[in-house]
């Protein structure tokens, strides 16, 4: 005796060897033996032979005309038996019962199972839907396959065109459209983007890590809402505030246009001298929870990439608040009376005022003529000469206390010897400025911006008025552990900069925290004692610790993101020049770094090489769309390491292991920097 059976959802045919109650001993064609319940057991056949009588039964099954037998079989529940008689005119034989189950069973949207053999049709409406959604998808895999080949041929169909994005970044993985970029990246062994790239979905490498970040963070574009006339208002200074007796001037980059800060210098009559650092104040007209405030809020930052940026402060409000040349601009100013025999602080007063801002000076025209052996002697001649003069030696003293202070904290000075690197872009051209770091201009500036960041930080906390913090020092673990910065909001040590406490303060056009430290200074200044009940954000605020949060998490995003396209106009930079072969340096273990260009790179398996040697590379290639870059070591420089070269510990998605990396931020200007010990770098032109 023969059975047909179905086991684990599959249709089997074999000899019975034996049965022993409720169970048979079957084997099958393949040699195999099986035990089969009763319960299992569909059809039972003495001829024909088992392997024959299912070939018979798939033919028949094919055969089967689905919507008659749908029409023959009625509303009510059947086995195989009566749907035979029904649909063959006689009792089924073996091969036709069986070849019944197998088109019953592949029909589930004609047919219900409602047990072993027992079935029920569909009812009519629910098998119209079905059919009809079986249709949709047929056509939908019509549809997709030709997706695919319009793909394969290096064209984008248009269905794709306009949710390029949502495809690359946040995809809807049931579309047709998905599913064919899938396939067809698949099957020319390459990826969804640079598919993307291929068929101009995207213009370039540029153009993919770019919409990446803005798809992310400014998913509503990185445009903002008219302001002015007709829009969000404008905020207006107020009409009241005295001019100050000075001739201001500051000191940046050519590109630079959000200029937060400028200087003064007054000598008074009795010997002493007033060092004035004026900042623009947006916070004397923006208040907490209006239309701007919520826009710069939103945005916490503004982010900066070689050759562009998208600004925290509409054009508008930065045009209003800027230091520009010619204008009395709303500043909050910190004065500082200085005692230049000795250097020594005599006073510090903070107010809210206009001042005339004399002079825009830019390093682009400055650099040349502005140097220690200039300074020292005397010579050349250039705007203000006499006050940056004054400045450079006041600034060599606070450099002096600050690395006294580092080494109180147990840490060792700066080097000397870093280097920056300055991207400027036109046209989608790069050029790629290397600059020693420490530079007179450079210093003047990091060292007031550092002075006055902690004066405020110092006061704010004297006041009893919260602010945010910048803090750094030992981890969890001890003094032994690595050094971390973290924001607060309440005055601690910056071991790395050598302060006591250091408050953002001196870029409220550029990032929101220190936006929101001028609200808290301007308090103190205009009401003294009484400031922490007027102050708009007070003692363990819930909000001023949101957003303390919320630009810790943009402000890191932003930074990733500017890092990665450093990288991106590195590896440019490496197209333009048509480089085959390249100088490095070692930063440590199988870590280098390129002498021209910001750009490292790890060398797997290079035998140990001295920190800050000199090696040849031979560029293999790149990828601007991974950002990786593949090179091998050539040859070790016979010299000594060049000292000029600066060795930072950049490594590869990390930082090293005493070294935090940090940005210099200008207009279009974009220095990737390393500190030593964690520590951040005195070139905070309001950025740090």
């Amino acid at each position: 005796m023969n059975l047909f059976f179905e086991e684990s959802g599959d249709f089997k045919v074999g000899t019975v060897l034996s049965q022993a109650g409720e169970a048979y001993q079957v084997e099958l064609a393949s040699g195999k033996r099986t035990k089969v319940k009763a319960k299992d057991v569909l059809i039972q056949f003495e001829k024909p032979d088992p392997e024959t009588l299912l070939a018979n039964a798939r033919g028949i099954a094919a055969e089967v005309d689905l919507d008659f037998l749908w029409e023959v079989a009625g509303q009510d529940e059947f086995g195989i038996p009566e749907l035979g008689l029904e649909y063959f005119g006689h009792a089924p034989l073996p091969s036709e019962a069986a070849g019944l189950v197998l088109a019953l069973h592949g029909a589930p949207v004609y047919f219900h199972k409602k047990g072993r053999g027992r079935y029920k049709a569909a009812p009519e409406q629910t098998l119209k839907a079905a059919l009809a959604g079986i249709e949709k998808k047929k056509q939908q895999a019509i549809v997709q396959a030709g997706y695919v080949e319009e793909l394969k041929a290096g064209t984008l169909p248009a269905s794709m065109q306009p949710i390029v994005q949502q495809l690359l970044f946040k995809p809807d993985k049931n579309t047709i459209e998905y599913k064919a970029l899938e396939a067809a990246a698949n099957e020319l062994h390459t990826t969804a983007p640079r598919l993307m790239l291929a068929t101009r979905g995207l213009g370039s490498p540029k153009e993919l890590h770019m919409a990446r970040f803005l798809f992310e963070y400014f998913p509503r574009g990185a445009g903002f809402a008219p302001v002015g006339a007709g829009g969000v208002p404008l905020p207006a200074a107020p009409l009241e505030l005295p001019l100050a007796d000075v001739a201001a001037f500051s000191i940046d980059d050519v590109t630079t246009t959000e200029i937060d800060d400028a200087f003064s210098v007054v000598k008074l009559d009795d010997g002493t001298v007033r060092v004035g650092i004026h900042i623009a104040a947006p916070g004397l007209a923006i208040r907490p929870d209006d239309a701007i405030d919520k826009i710069a809020r939103a945005r916490m930052s503004t982010v900066y990439m070689p050759g562009d940026k998208i600004t925290m402060l509409p054009d508008e409000v930065v045009e209003a608040f800027t230091l520009a040349e010619g204008k009395d601009c709303p500043a909050l100013s910190l004065y500082a009376v200085i005692n230049p025999e000795d250097w020594s602080l005599v006073s510090t007063t903070t107010r809210a005022e206009r001042v005339p801002i004399r002079s825009n000076l830019r390093h682009n025209d400055l650099d040349a003529l502005v140097n220690e052996e200039t300074l020292a002697s005397g010579e050349g001649e250039y705007p203000h000469k006499d006050e940056l003069g004054l400045l450079w030696k006041w600034a060599l003293q606070l450099e002096a206390g600050r690395m006294k202070k580092r080494e109180a904290f147990g840490l060792k000075p700066e080097q000397a010897n870093r280097v920056d690197f300055n991207f400027y872009v036109e046209d989608d051209v790069v050029s790629i400025v290397r600059r020693k770091r420490g530079a007179p201009l450079d210093k003047i500036v990091a060292e007031l911006m550092i002075f006055a960041n902690s004066t405020w930080g110092k006061l704010l906390h004297d006041s009893d008025v919260p602010g945010i913090y910048r803090s750094q020092g030992p981890g969890a673990g001890g003094w032994g552990a690595k050094i971390q910065v973290r924001m607060v909001t309440h005055a601690a040590p910056h071991q790395g900069l050598g302060v006591d406490q250091y408050a953002w303060s001196t870029s409220p056009l550029r990032r929101y925290t220190d936006l929101v430290n001028q609200w808290q200074i301007i308090a103190c200044a205009e009401h003294g004692v009484t400031a922490p009940l007027v102050a708009p954000f007070k003692p363990r605020d819930a909000t001023l610790f949101s957003i303390v949060s919320a630009f810790d998490a943009a402000y890191a995003a932003y930074n990733d993101f500017q890092q990665n396209m450093e990288r991106y106009w590195c590896l440019r930079w490496l197209g333009q020049t048509d480089a085959k072969h390249v100088d490095a340096v070692v930063l440590k273990d199988e870590i280098v770094r390129l002498v021209d260009v910001p750009l490292v790179v790890r060398l797997a398996g290079m035998s140990s090489v001295a920190r800050g040697a000199q090696v040849k590379l031979d560029i293999v290639r790149w990828d601007e769309v991974d950002l990786v870059l593949e090179a091998r070591l050539l040859e070790v420089a016979a010299a000594a390491p060049d000292e000029s070269i600066g060795l930072e510990e950049e490594e590869e998605g990390d930082t090293g292991e005493a070294a935090v990396a940090e940005v210099v931020e200008a207009e279009g200007v974009v220095a990737v920097v390393t500190t030593e010990d964690g520590g951040e770098l005195p070139t905070d032109a309001g950025t740090e």
